[in-house]
């Protein structure tokens, strides 16, 4: 590992300079002398690699710390530690391998490169001896790689529920507490800058996937395959799914659920999910902080010795659950015609599956002269392929109009 930095000050270099890379730049500096104090060294960034040296920045950074070519950060044998922070999985690949080879630290807040390739970044890094640190890739502000790397070293680890992605979390707070549409509560999320201009990766559902693909490897020991892990967005969620929630004691969120089963099968998902309204879920960046954190491991590091690449794998688990056969509850919303029988032909259907029906729910409204109403069920535990199965079949019912809006429930007990 590269030495040439003197022992009490350690030249950084930061590829990116979006939202991140500016409070990464501008918190080092505010906070230098107190970073210092605390961890015996000072964090000096020496060179910055953009993609624009003409765009306009909030932050203000002397030009002759810019460049163009991310090469000369990696290249620089002054440097023993690259902050990726550039985002996406092809050129973010070949700088972060090329930072490995030439066996430099890498700190870096790129979910998406790890879900995708961290099994190759990891092996560099145990074939070139330096680690790598990512705590600002997953729940920015909230030290939960640490956790899992070391808290939780000695423990079996059953299960992990969270809601790790803010936008989506800021539309689904607007439609449930401010009655909005989809369409509008995105809009508002993008006015206020909390949504991007393209928001596909975070409404996908793909931004909390892969952040929960990296705390599923780090905590069952193996690299989940992208392919085995289920993904639904929040585009498809309507005010109408909201009341219901309501009535029958939930709300709804975007919620990754990683869990392992008693044969060691371990499923990876996000999607909207019903969470009891009773439940602590259902309620400048701190992403910085946590590049800064990891930063502060780099230099202890540098300083008093390496640690592992920040992949331990191990035998315990090693295979995906199919997807079809993960267990959960269901709510289900049909649109049906207002006639009798429509609930025992659904019901039929369910039970030719073993679907039990929980509880139900078909509001009255005299006025309605439509001819069509709302059925809403409580679904039993069921896997999820019989489910749909059901629903393929519910929808041939004459009975039934347009698409079914279903979702997972969630009780979170246990």
């Amino acid at each position: 590992m590269s030495n040439v930095s003197s022992p009490r000050v350690i030249n950084i270099g930061l590829a990116g300079l979006g939202n991140v890379g500016a409070g990464v730049f501008k918190n080092l500096e505010k906070n230098r002398a107190l970073i210092s104090q605390r961890i015996g060294a000072e964090l000096r960034i020496t060179r910055v690699a953009v993609r624009d040296l003409a765009r306009p920045r909030d932050i203000e950074v002397p030009n002759e710390l810019l460049t163009t070519d991310w090469r000369e950060l990696v290249n620089d044998p002054a440097i023993p530690v690259i902050v990726e922070l550039i985002g996406g999985t092809t050129t973010a690949y070949e700088m972060v391998a090329a930072a490995l080879r030439a066996k430099k630290i890498v700190v870096t807040g790129n979910k998406a490169l790890l879900a995708e390739r961290g099994k190759e970044l990891f092996a560099l890094a145990e074939e070139f001896g330096v680690p790598i640190y990512f705590e600002a890739a997953v729940a920015g502000g909230i030290p939960i790689i640490q956790v899992l790397q070391e808290g939780l070293v000695g423990n079996h680890i059953r299960s992990i529920h969270g809601i790790i992605n803010g936008t989506c979390n800021y539309i689904l707070t607007r439609m449930s507490q401010a009655g909005l549409s989809y369409t509008d509560a995105l809009g508002e999320a993008q006015e206020k800058g909390y949504a991007e201009a393209d928001p596909t990766l975070d409404v996908s559902g793909w931004d909390a996937a892969h952040k929960a693909i990296i705390l599923a490897s780090l905590s069952y020991g193996f690299w989940i395959p992208q392919d085995k892990v289920h993904v639904e967005g929040v585009d498809r969620v309507s005010i109408t799914d909201f009341k219901f929630a309501s009535r029958l004691g939930y709300t709804i969120k975007l919620l990754s659920v990683i869990r392992a089963d008693e044969n060691g099968l371990v499923e990876v998902r996000t999607q909207p999910t019903l969470v009891p309204l009773s439940h602590v879920l259902a309620g400048q960046d701190p992403t910085s902080s946590s590049v800064i954190s990891d930063l502060c491991e780099a230099a202890a590091v540098l300083m008093h010795g390496a640690r592992h690449s920040g992949f331990v794998p191990h035998g315990l688990y090693g295979k995906s659950k199919p997807v079809d056969d993960t267990v959960s509850h269901y709510y289900l919303r049909l649109t049906v015609d207002d006639v009798p029988g429509v609930l025992a032909q659904v019901a039929t259907v369910l039970g030719e599956r073993g679907i039990g029906i929980s509880s139900m729910i078909q509001p009255e409204d005299l006025e309605d002269t439509s001819g069509e109403t709302s059925l809403v069920l409580m679904i039993h535990d069921a896997r999820l392929g019989d489910m749909k199965s059901a629903l393929a079949a519910i929808c041939q019912l004459k009975c039934v109009r347009g698409e079914p809006s279903w979702m997972r429930v969630e009780t979170l007990q246990g």
